[in-house]
């Protein structure tokens, strides 16, 4: 099924790239309808899969390889106009933070309105991730009367994984987050976990679903998002017991590693 979908991909971006007839408005529907194509037929997929989290989660990866790699290309290929920004808009999710600055510096396509307003916000939240990137100091802030410094900078290692209770993504990390709570909570470590962009309701009964044991901050919504430059979720940043930042970006085997890493020296 990948190699039809990266095949429709190919013969597309070929004439995107190389027929000149083309004006920008047919390659934007190009862009638009491919993408629109595939969300949809991801969607019937995973109604097939009945809930097979292992068959989702390797559609889902084969998924996010085919729109990387055909988003990616109309990106290169139209950073003077309003294509790119479309397959920006796409891609910036999947993009580590210096991907992404390195294609919203290279955009020149002029931008306007709804626009306009995304590449500003790519970077302002660039700039955001720059002060708080590997190495920098933990940004403190507050919700509901609960500080972000009740839990960090206090002598203990903390994993914290921003997440919100709609995201499949999320909620697929949530075993590999519970097995390191379970082998490494103790005296040097703990974690905490910040619901963004949900309603508290739905947070505390995903929260109960998926046995999250350790400390929450819920409702937190944009506040630490837009201090950390976070573009998309799960994010999951792991700091040091003086506040520092160590890693940010974890997933999958990467989070045991980077916390057993720490422990162990």
């Amino acid at each position: 099924m990948k190699k039809n979908v990266l095949f429709v991909a190919a013969a597309i971006l070929v004439c995107m790239v190389g027929c000149k007839s083309k004006s920008v408005e047919e390659k934007l529907a190009e862009l638009n309808e491919w993408n629109d194509t595939l969300m949809e037929q991801y969607r019937t997929r995973l109604v097939a899969l009945d809930g097979d989290e292992d068959a989702i989660e390797a559609y889902t990866d084969s998924i996010i390889d085919v729109v990387e790699d055909y988003n990616l290309k109309a990106l290169k290929a139209n950073l003077d106009n309003e294509v790119g920004v479309a397959a920006l808009k796409n891609l910036y999710g999947l993009m580590d933070d210096d991907e992404l600055a390195e294609y919203v510096d290279k955009l020149t396509a002029p931008v306007h309105g709804q626009d306009s307003a995304f590449v500003n916000g790519l970077k302002v939240a660039l700039k955001a991730q720059k002060a708080t990137a590997e190495g920098q100091m933990f940004t403190d802030f507050e919700v509901d009367g609960v500080k972000f410094s009740d839990f960090i900078g206090k002598g203990k290692y903390v994993l914290v994984d921003f997440w919100a209770s709609w995201c499949g993504p999320c909620r697929g990390e949530m075993p590999n987050l519970r097995a390191v709570y379970d082998e490494f909570h103790g005296d040097k470590f703990d974690m905490l976990s910040v619901a963004v962009w949900d309603k508290p309701e739905d947070t505390k009964k995903a929260a109960e679903e998926e046995g999250i044991v350790w400390n929450q901050i819920i409702n937190a919504q944009q506040i630490p998002t837009d201090l950390y430059g976070i573009q998309g979720i799960p994010h999951i940043i792991f700091f040091g017991p003086d506040g520092t930042i160590l890693k940010r970006g974890l997933r999958g085997d990467d989070i045991r590693e980077a916390v057993a890493e720490a422990l162990n020296d």
